[in-house]
């Protein structure tokens, strides 16, 4: 119940029943477990207005309890600071309504990990890193392959085009050379029939002379 001013000095007392609190969390769940932290997560249902939550951690042999309380935030996760390596600790979460606060959620368990394995988990996840990071190479390495080929292709009609412009380069000279010899030709048989007409007139004194012997 709460006490409300009205208009005298008499105060009007309003009651909250329990079905205005909202709903126990769900999912609670234990995410990035480690040696000294841990993180807990979980799920509000839908129609009921949050403003908070609160958490509830124990170790399971009872020595220490600790609660934390968070208000005007809408987060569904918490970290688990300064946790004692393998021990094992039991967690609940409320969450924090307008009118109060839910029921608590079930009890979730969980057990922190030795040093040794947070190592170990850090080198997995090295190795997952130097995985992606070969990924990301090789990809590389692709595109390179990929980039030397266009360059190739490129090299190869450009040469296929210099090849082509020399073959029409040299036909277009012998189409010249080829207008250029008929020419030459109607001038020869300027010379042959020079030739023809001294052979006649060698012929012909040749004739001339042996007639004279005869008539001797």
């Amino acid at each position: 119940s709460a006490c409300v001013p009205g208009a005298s000095t008499k105060c009007k007392l309003v009651s909250f029943s329990p079905k205005d609190r909202p709903p126990a969390p769900v999912n609670v769940s234990i995410m990035h477990l480690r040696a000294d932290s841990a993180t807990v997560s979980w799920d509000v249902p839908e129609g009921d207005t949050i403003i908070g939550f609160s958490i509830s951690q124990q170790r399971q042999d009872g020595h220490m309890q600790r609660f934390i309380r968070e208000v005007n935030t809408t987060s569904r996760s918490c970290v688990l600071w300064d946790l004692e390596e393998e021990t094992d600790y039991i967690i609940q979460v409320q969450s924090i309504g307008l009118y109060g606060e839910s029921q608590a959620s079930i009890k979730v368990p969980f057990r922190t990990l030795k040093k040794t394995d947070r190592f170990l988990s850090n080198s997995s996840n090295q190795e997952l890193l130097q995985e992606e990071m070969g990924q990301c190479a090789h990809l590389q390495t692709g595109e390179m392959i990929i980039i030397v080929v266009v360059l190739v292709m490129w090299a190869a009609v450009i040469a296929l085009f210099c090849r082509q412009y020399d073959i029409i380069k040299d036909n277009d000279s012998s189409n010249n050379k080829e207008k250029a010899k008929p020419s030459s030709e109607h001038s020869t048989p300027e010379h042959h029939s020079g030739g023809l007409l001294r052979s006649k007139v060698r012929a012909a004194g040749q004739f001339s002379e042996t007639g004279s012997h005869s008539v001797k």
